[in-house]
């Protein structure tokens, strides 16, 4: 299918409760902000598949709940587009806690990833039990 761009439809919005399925102590996250975005004014911040964010810890271990970190979506329950044509979506939206450079903190990826995520950061690639 030539001339049909894949370009992803942002499916994350500011506030949204995100799954961490890494083995980083963080069980679950909320969005706050999504670095290099440019939008309109009064335009939420969205992310999508393989985009980096900033996110806070709403649950977790102790040490690890209250703290700003950056993570990766690797997931997204709004369908998105690939260049071949087919449509993609999950059943959760999950990502994976990383230093701001990308490196991951956990050692152990939990479900599939997202082929366009493992494409992007060869770490993540590395550490998934499966891509989809």
């Amino acid at each position: 299918m030539k001339g049909i761009a894949g370009k992803q439809t942002r499916g994350v919005m500011t506030g949204t409760i995100l799954d961490v399925v890494d083995n980083s102590g963080a069980k679950t996250i909320s969005l706050i902000a999504v670095p290099g975005y440019h939008g309109v004014v009064r335009r939420q911040p969205s992310a999508a598949v393989g985009d980096i964010i900033v996110a806070s810890v709403k649950k977790g271990n102790p040490e690890m709940r209250r703290q700003v970190v950056y993570a990766i979506i690797v997931r997204q329950r709004r369908p998105f587009r690939r260049s071949d044509g087919t449509m993609v979506m999950f059943e959760d939206n999950a990502a994976v806690i990383t230093t701001e450079e990308g490196e991951t903190k956990g050692t152990d990826i939990k479900g599939p990833v997202a082929r366009e995520a493992a494409e992007r950061w060869p770490r993540i690639a590395a550490i998934a039990s499966m891509i989809v």
